[in-house]
């Protein structure tokens, strides 16, 4: 599926050819990345976590696939989320947003999914600050050196 040109335009950090990953996005911000081709959202943020907006009814009606996994922090970098991510991502046919509250948890995340797909461990960490991971890289290499050692 070609991506629209306005894709290009989107203010969310591009990690990989068809993935997204952003802080909390605004319903702007959610009707700009449905514009530019983008087909579903995941949701990283808790459910008590305000998000100043209705997201969940707001991408229903922009016609997105609205997916929600919980990660609580680096408590939440677990094998199962890590799971849970790479088979919604698997399900999406077109480009994903991935967001939590400021890409942090969406960073390390999608590093340990990419770990786990077989990437060395800096190019998972790579990815990870290219996707917004900050605060949460030292508990994410961790993990991943320690998987790595198994």
């Amino acid at each position: 599926m070609a991506v629209p040109a306005v894709a290009e335009t989107l203010p969310f950090a591009q990690p990989h050819p068809q993935l997204y990953s952003a802080g909390q996005p605004s319903a702007a911000q959610l009707q700009q990345a449905a514009e530019a081709g983008v087909t579903t959202v995941i949701d990283l943020r808790q459910p008590d976590e305000d998000r100043g907006f209705d997201e969940t009814a707001a991408a229903e009606r922009l016609g997105l696939r609205y997916v929600r996994i919980p990660v609580a922090g680096a408590a939440g970098l677990t094998d199962a989320n890590a799971h849970a991510l790479r088979t919604a991502l698997a399900q999406s046919s077109g480009p994903v947003l991935v967001h939590c509250a400021s890409g942090n948890r969406a960073g390390a995340l999608l590093a340990l999914v990419r770990a786990r797909d077989g990437a060395p461990v800096d190019q998972a960490l790579q990815l990870g600050r290219d996707a917004g991971m900050t605060s949460l890289e030292a508990p994410t290499r961790a993990l991943l050196e320690q998987a790595a050692a198994r």
